[in-house]
């Protein structure tokens, strides 16, 4: 029998990925390692979404750091037009160009009804390379000096991005979209991970974040004695772990992984990396 794949990200993100896995005749295990929640007060967003789509504000581009920011941009979005009341795709405002920071964004921007056909989408060049670096390089940043450029992330994040435009000249405007937070260790999160590392599996891990939080939880079994000192950190380190981008790789290098797999951004490269472990 294959080994059981283990999906991380949060769970609103998981079951496209998961019905890909089981296409390949194997069983797919969701393990959310992060939980996405809804901002407490969302005025801010709403607030510069409607300027950008009155074109009170008018932005040269707008970039979204991961599909939450955006499903939850979409979201917003569909509250103040009109065509969200009837469930059809929200009218992206025309000479709005996006930027994303992978394949995974572009699918979700498509599913809201945006896409190459009808918008101009920037993200890395390189698959294998969804960073915020790689995003710059993509960019023409000489077109955007003195223009205005918005963000949306969640409530914390990586400032490279912004100081990259702000550096080219741009003005850069930041909106929290949502927050996320590793999972609290529970009873039965705890014998979820117990059961997964009583066996061989395939880890998609999609986030340094989700990544350093497992290890967190696992640290916090071994600390409360439910195995012998380190045994589940230890443990871990011995499994498979298929990385979406090389940084998450060098996270998983410095907590002592050993059996990586880099695959590119999306669901496409990730499922070629499980079948090229078959």
């Amino acid at each position: 029998m294959p080994d059981p794949v283990v999906i991380t990200r949060p769970r609103a993100q998981c079951q496209a990925l998961a019905d890909g896995v089981a296409a390949l005749g194997r069983e797919a295990v969701l393990l959310p390692l992060l939980d996405i929640f809804p901002l407490a007060d969302p005025a801010p967003l709403r607030c510069v979404l409607a300027d950008m789509m009155a074109g009170t504000t008018a932005y040269a581009l707008v970039a979204f750091v991961s599909p939450n920011a955006i499903d939850a941009a979409f979201a917003q979005l569909r509250q103040l037009d009109q065509l969200g009341h009837l469930g059809q795709p929200v009218r992206w405002p025309a000479g709005v160009a996006l930027a994303v920071l992978g394949e995974t964004s572009r699918a979700c921007l498509a599913k809201h009804g945006v896409d190459a056909g009808n918008a101009t989408i920037f993200s890395p060049r390189d698959p294998a390379r969804s960073d915020s670096e790689h995003l710059l390089d993509a960019l023409d940043l000489g077109a955007l000096a003195g223009k205005r450029v918005l963000i949306v992330r969640g409530e914390s994040g990586r400032e490279l991005m912004a100081d990259g435009l702000r550096a080219a000249g741009a003005h850069v405007e930041t909106v929290a979209a949502y927050r996320r937070a590793v999972p609290a260790l529970t009873v039965q999160l705890g014998a979820t991970l117990h059961a997964l590392l009583a066996r061989r599996n395939d880890w998609i891990i999609t986030s340094s974040e989700a990544l350093r939080g497992l290890f967190g939880l696992l640290a916090e079994l071994d600390a409360v004695g439910a195995g012998k000192s380190g045994a589940f950190v230890a443990k871990m380190q011995q499994q498979h772990v298929i990385v979406s981008h090389a940084r998450i790789a060098e996270t998983a290098a410095a907590l002592g992984l050993a059996r990586l797999t880099l695959a590119g951004s999306g669901d496409a490269s990730l499922l070629a990396a499980l079948q090229l472990q078959a």
